[in-house]
């Protein structure tokens, strides 16, 4: 049983990455589709689609993004709010990822969105994770 199963996505994708691997399956959730589409709308991906594992279980099968020298899109990815520690933000307090070259992801009472658009919208939340 995994006691952080964000943190175990998140990993996943380091490793994909690291190993230079063209597609990853994660199990799903509608929380990690959602993550799925917003590293997608901010080209860390290049997509994601649900398929059934071989089990029969609900996965999301991930493609990964390369340039044409196989330099990988994400060179970092962390876990920020762990559930030892969750860290809250307020609209004026959200982090910027590398003065904007990445981008930090947040749940907020209106959903999950990274830090461009919680500000846009002037909504803080949970600070999930952050990518660059």
């Amino acid at each position: 049983m995994l006691t952080d199963p964000i943190a175990d996505f998140l990993t996943r994708i380091r490793n994909g990455f690291m190993g230079r691997k063209e597609t990853i399956d994660v199990p799903a959730s509608k929380l990690k589709a959602r993550l799925c589409e917003l590293l997608r709308e901010e080209g860390f991906i290049r997509g994601h689609r649900m398929v059934k594992d071989e089990r029969g279980h609900d996965a999301i099968r991930i493609t990964l993004k390369y340039d044409s020298n196989k330099v990988a899109a994400v060179t970092g990815i962390e876990r920020v709010s762990k559930p030892g520690y969750r860290k809250y933000v307020n609209t004026k307090k959200i982090p910027q990822t590398l003065n904007g070259l990445g981008v930090a992801i947040l749940t907020t009472s209106r959903g999950v969105m990274t830090d461009r658009q919680a500000r846009e919208k002037g909504v803080g939340g949970e600070l999930i994770c952050r990518v660059w």
